[in-house]
């Protein structure tokens, strides 16, 4: 008996002395935020996958030898040479059409000077009127042909110029269809081309939700644990009646992820109702509970049970005895209790 006694007593005596060293502790430090109104609404994951805004095969508009074309993973830049064609044949007829105009020019300033002679002489009645109507038409002969063999030109120009493949936009060489030597036809593939910059995904979400989404809203992208947010560039308002889905494109970030990956959009279920949200980081999750701790005027903290609701990136709505304009702890909240003084470091 005299033994339990002395270890009540000693109970009693570490007790007391827990409480006196709690009394006297100093505040723990914490960081807070603020509660607020705000609009949310449930959101469903809806798979996607992303795609380039520029992604062609470039082709030859030319038929010819290959003589270079650039290796797998090469970046270049718009209107950098890609490939290029055996242009030889191309300038060999390029030099018998300069000869040619340069023929009709001669034709033409003959034609001309011989029809300004006619029309001396004709003022003094030396000439038939034929002959000055002969001249004339020799003269819009000569300048038509001048004027067909300048098409001629410019159009072998154009080909000598087609011959060297450039990029019509900037982006990476991610598959090559031909090789150097081989011969290609016109519309012939030579290299696929990607603008890995402009990215977006693609996206099929159910036609339930049509009428929640609209162009420019902003929506959360997720991939490999990562969540960032997006824009919606895009609604194809156009439903496939036999998957029940239409397609919207949202922007990404080039970092996210690369062309080909399949990534995760947050679409709105419903219509945002107006609600209490508070930061993820206020919540401490439980396996009986979830619960923010609140900051009193006195700078003590309160523990106040809550039940979550919809979210939207960092922010949660939840139901509960909070106010909007209430402080929440997001950073410290695990290791207090109610009745804890705190001290505040920032305010989010």
């Amino acid at each position: 008996m005299k033994r339990f006694c002395t270890l009540a007593i000693c109970i009693l005596v570490l007790d007391a002395s827990a409480l006196a060293q709690n009394a006297g502790a100093p505040p723990a430090i914490v960081e807070i935020a603020k509660a607020t109104e705000s609009k949310l609404a449930p959101q469903r994951w809806v798979p996607g996958s992303v795609v380039s805004r520029d992604d062609a095969k470039i082709a030859s508009a030319e038929a010819g030898r290959l003589e270079f074309v650039a290796e797998v993973g090469t970046r270049v830049k718009a209107g950098e040479r890609v490939a290029k064609l055996d242009d030889q044949a191309l300038r060999l007829r390029h030099e018998e059409i300069v000869a040619d105009v340069r023929r009709a020019e001669a034709q033409r300033a003959l034609s001309d000077t011989q029809l300004q002679r006619l029309q001396k002489l004709e003022s003094s009645n030396s000439i038939a009127k034929t002959q000055i109507d002969e001249g004339r038409a020799t003269l819009e002969t000569n300048v038509q042909t001048l004027a067909h063999a300048r098409a001629q030109l410019h159009q072998i120009e154009h080909d000598i110029d087609q011959a060297d493949v450039r990029a019509p936009f900037a982006g990476v060489v991610s598959e090559r269809f031909a090789q150097r030597g081989e011969y290609l036809q016109v519309g012939a593939s030579i290299v696929h081309l990607v603008d890995t910059e402009r990215i977006e995904a693609r996206v099929q979400a159910p036609l339930a939700m049509a009428d929640k989404i609209r162009a420019g809203m902003q929506v959360n992208v997720r991939y490999a644990g990562q969540e960032k947010p997006a824009s919606v560039r895009a609604v194809v308002p156009v439903g496939d009646e036999r998957a029940r889905q239409f397609e919207l494109r949202v922007t990404i970030e080039p970092a996210l992820a690369l062309v080909g990956s399949a990534v995760e959009v947050a679409l709105p279920e419903t219509r945002a109702d107006a609600g209490l949200t508070v930061p993820r980081d206020a919540l401490v999750l439980r396996a009986d509970r979830t619960y923010v701790m609140r900051v009193s005027a006195e700078n003590k903290a309160e523990q106040v049970v809550v039940t979550t609701g919809a979210s939207n990136g960092d922010l949660v709505e939840v139901r509960g005895a909070l106010n909007a304009g209430d402080r929440l702890v997001v950073r410290g909240a695990e290791r207090l209790s109610s009745g804890q003084a705190v001290k505040v470091q920032s305010d989010g």
